[in-house]
C-alpha cells in the first residue's frame, strides 16, 4: 500500500478514535560522528533520514546527534544515509541491510511501510522508527519483535505554544501551517489550537487561529518538506491576514516561513521539534519559542539498549513528565513575555503532567 494511502488512512481513523530514486549509497554517502570518547565496540548503528537530510534544523538533524552522541560516549559505528524523496527509501533501507547494520532507524513517518517491511524480512536485525508506529493493512497497530516505534505526545507542549502565542500576540491573530497532513504533523497543531482555545477561556480573550481547524482536521499544507518558497508564501498570506506568531510544522519548509516573519518587524516565530533559537541562529531574533521533541535522547536510549542486548520493541512515548517533549526557552523574549503568563505556562504544564488537564489529539498515541 502506497505510504500517503497509508497516511491519510490512518488520518482517518485516527478521527475517529504526521525526485526521482537515488542510487544505493555507497561510502560516501556514510558519515561517522566526531571522535569517541568510549572505547570501540562491535556495533553498527544506522540511520536513514526522510526528505530534507540531516542539517533540516529540525528532526532528521535531531536523530542525527542522537546517533552521533551514541558513536561518541558508546564507541560504536555509526552510518547515516538521506533521502531526498520517498522513492529513496527502500533502497537506503536495502543499503544499510547490505552493510550488516545492527540497527537501523528510520527517521519519519512517511517510513514505516520501508522499515516494517525491511523489518518482517530480516528478523536478526533490529530496527527503530521515529515519529510511527507499525500497523497491518486495516491500520490496525502491530508489534513487531525487532521493530521499536519511538513516538512522542507533542500536542502536550505545543498547547504551551499556543497559549504562549496567544498571550504575546499584539495582533490577536495567529498562524500555523503543515508540510504535509500526516499524524506527526497535524499533532503539533492540535496542541497548538488547543492552547489558544484555552488562553481564549482564561482571559477572556478571542485570538484566532489562522491555518488549522482541529474540529475539522483541515488547515493549510504546502505539500512537502523541503520547498522553502511554498513556505514563504504562505506564512506571507497569514503576515497580510495579520498574524503576528506563526508555527510551521514542516522542516526546512519552515526556513521559508521564518524568512517572511523577520521581513516584517514584530512578527514572531515558533519552531518545531528542536530549539530553534540554537539550530537556526540567522533567525534568533524572532523565535519565541519551540515546541520539542527529544528525539536525539530517545535514538540514543535506543542505540544504547541495543549495545547492551536489552532491545525491546516497546514504544518510547515522550510526554511532558518524562522530558521528552518540552517548550524551549524563550531566550531573547524573556522580558517580551509577560511575568504571569509565564506563571500560568508553568501551572498548566503541571496539570498536564499530574493528569489534571488532558491535552488530546486524533494523531496522537
Amino acid at each position: 500500500m502506497n505510504r500517503m494511502t497509508r497516511a491519510a488512512g490512518l488520518a482517518a481513523v485516527a478521527a475517529l478514535a504526521l525526485a526521482a530514486c537515488a542510487s544505493a549509497p555507497d561510502d560516501t554517502d556514510s558519515t561517522a560522528g566526531g571522535e569517541s570518547s568510549a572505547a570501540t565496540v562491535d556495533f553498527k548503528g544506522c540511520m536513514v533520514s526522510d526528505a530534507g537530510g540531516f542539517e533540516d534544523k529540525s528532526f532528521n538533524q535531531s536523530g542525527a546527534e542522537g546517533l552521533d552522541r551514541a558513536a561518541s560516549e558508546l564507541g560504536i559505528e555509526e552510518v547515516k544515509v538521506e533521502s531526498t524523496s520517498e522513492t529513496d527509501f527502500a533502497p537506503n533501507i536495502d543499503a544499510l541491510i547490505q552493510q550488516d547494520c545492527d540497527l537501523i532507524i528510520g527517521v519519519g513517518f512517511l517510513l514505516e511501510d520501508p522499515i516494517q517491511a525491511a523489518a518482517e524480512a530480516n528478523p536478526d536485525i533490529n530496527f527503530a522508527l521515529v515519529d510511527s508506529s507499525f500497523s497491518a493493512p486495516d491500520f490496525s497497530p502491530v508489534t513487531l519483535e525487532n521493530g521499536k516505534p519511538l513516538l512522542f505526545n507533542t500536542q502536550e507542549a505545543a498547547f504551551l505554544a499556543g497559549y504562549v502565542a496567544a498571550g504575546t500576540s499584539t495582533s490577536g491573530v495567529v498562524a500555523t501551517f503543515g508540510g504535509i497532513q500526516l499524524p506527526s504533523v497535524s499533532i503539533f497543531m492540535d496542541g497548538f489550537s488547543d492552547g489558544i482555545t484555552q488562553y481564549n477561556t482564561d482571559a477572556g480573550a478571542a485570538v484566532t487561529l489562522l491555518g488549522w481547524d482541529k474540529e475539522a482536521q483541515t488547515g493549510s499544507f504546502t505539500g512537502d518538506f523541503d520547498n522553502q518558497a511554498n513556505g514563504q508564501n504562505l506564512a506571507n498570506g497569514f503576515i497580510q491576514q495579520g498574524a503576528d506568531v506563526i508555527m510551521p510544522v514542516a522542516g526546512p519548509v519552515g526556513l521559508g516561513a521564518a524568512t517572511a516573519a523577520k521581513a516584517v518587524p514584530g512578527t514572531m516565530f515558533i519552531g518545531v521539534d528542536a530549539d530553534w533559537f540554537e539550530t537556526a541562529p540567522d533567525f534568533s531574533d524572532i523565535v519565541l519559542t519551540s515546541v520539542m521533541k527529544g528525539i536525539g535522547s530517545a535514538v540514543f536510549d535506543t542505540v544504547q539498549q541495543a549495545v547492551d542486548g536489552e532491545f525491546s520493541s516497546e514504544p518510547y512515548v515522550g510526554t511532558l513528565e518524562n522530558e521528552g517533549v518540552s517548550l524551549a526557552p524563550f531566550h531573547d523574549f524573556e522580558s517580551t513575555v509577560p511575568a504571569e503568563l509565564v506563571t500560568k505556562v508553568d501551572e498548566l504544564k503541571a496539570s498536564i503532567i499530574s493528569g489534571d488537564l488532558v491535552v488530546d489529539s486524533p494523531s496522537s498515541n
